[in-house]
């Protein structure tokens, strides 16, 4: 009569188990906090009187790997790991004049991922 008790409640249990983790959301592990590089609308610039504001926002390629011995040699300070990486950034953009506040931004109108500004020379 106990192991019936004990079979029954692990199958209350594991049934519970799979209804909580089928109601999670199918999501991409790697990408989560972060979605696909493209044009979203800048609510801070953006406002009822001027045309809205459109900037590139989100993640591209990154990775990182142990550095082949062979590049380490030539390496003024040796770094164990290497590591590459795209930006979200703007293909074509234009100059704005925003009048209520008297500054100048860029509009964007098309994404893609490159090389990071950043790590350009």
């Amino acid at each position: 009569m106990g192991s019936v008790k004990s079979a029954g409640l692990s199958l209350l249990l594991l049934s519970f188990l799979i209804y909580v983790a089928d109601s999670y959301p199918n999501l991409e592990l790697p990408n989560m906090g972060c979605g696909e590089c493209t044009l979203s609308r800048n609510k801070l610039f953006s406002s009822k009187e001027h045309l809205p504001i459109y900037q590139c926002m989100g993640c591209c390629f990154s990775r990182a790997y142990p550095t082949p011995l062979k590049a380490m040699k030539t390496m003024t300070i040796p770094k164990n790991i290497t590591s590459e990486a795209t930006c979200c950034v703007a293909k074509h953009s234009y100059e704005v004049q925003l009048k209520r506040d008297n500054i100048r931004v860029r509009n964007h109108t098309e994404c893609h991922c490159s090389t990071c500004y950043f790590h350009k020379i």
